[in-house]
């Protein structure tokens, strides 16, 4: 497990690389809601040392997430009580896709030459990152509400092979850390080393501009991914699990 000061580092960093529409605070918890779209930017979390919720507790996040009309979900990180999991069981949170985070350091590198950083998203941008992903995460409406807040330094990545953009990602500098997220590779590229160049010059323009760490999270179970990650020198920080209520 993670030093909770670790924990607490990246956590903290995270909530401002991808902030939510409305944000409640509630004791030691922040509880974050947009529209639904993605469980960061969705649940509540903790970043307070040993981060309890208590019933009544419970009960205010079940409220607030049925008031937007999303489901509830509570994130559940190295900086949560140990006993936070099973009360949350008891009341009918399910565990789902559980997430690692991954820290590297950072070296000097050069951004491949088919990549472009451009330090806002414009509606191209958007609409492509959002259909590629598809799913629950194909609304680009949503995914706009959420970027258009971020307020840290950022760079928007694009890929292309020829003229045609065919992977996408962000990264967000905060504090000697850049956060790396929202990386996807159109469909009919994975599995063709584009993701792969697309990270290292996300990690390259972060060192350029100050940052000596680089963060990302990533599904436990996407195996491919992580693996990709730790040919780059990401490292296992801590395991993040997802509490969302079913029953």
């Amino acid at each position: 497990m993670a030093e909770p000061s670790l924990a607490r580092a990246i956590e903290e960093r995270m909530l401002n690389a991808w902030p939510s529409v409305e944000t409640m605070v509630a004791g030691a918890w922040l509880l974050r809601f947009a529209n639904g779209y993605s469980k960061r930017a969705n649940s509540a979390t903790s970043l307070g040392p040993d981060g309890d919720l208590d019933d009544a507790g419970v009960s205010h996040v079940l409220a607030r997430a049925a008031a937007w009309g999303i489901p509830a979900v509570v994130r559940l990180t190295p900086l949560c009580h140990p006993m936070l999991d099973a009360r949350l069981d008891k009341r009918g949170f399910s565990e789902i896709e559980p997430t690692c985070a991954m820290i590297a350091n950072l070296h000097s590198d050069i951004i491949d030459a088919r990549v472009d950083m451009a330090p806002k998203p414009d509606a191209a941008w958007i609409s492509a990152n959002a259909s590629s992903y598809g799913g629950v995460k194909s609304n680009a409406e949503h995914l706009k509400a959420i970027l258009d807040r971020i307020r840290p330094d950022a760079a928007f990545a694009t890929l292309c092979e020829g003229r045609h953009p065919v992977a996408w990602g962000i990264g967000v500098i905060e504090r000697g850390m850049v956060g790396l997220q929202d990386i996807v590779v159109a469909p009919k590229m994975r599995s063709r080393g584009v993701g792969r160049a697309l990270v290292r010059s996300l990690m390259a323009w972060g060192a350029a501009n100050g940052a000596e760490q680089a963060y990302l999270h990533v599904l436990a179970a996407n195996d491919a991914a992580r693996n990709l990650y730790r040919t780059l020198g990401f490292r296992d920080a801590y395991r993040i699990t997802h509490r969302v209520r079913t029953r």
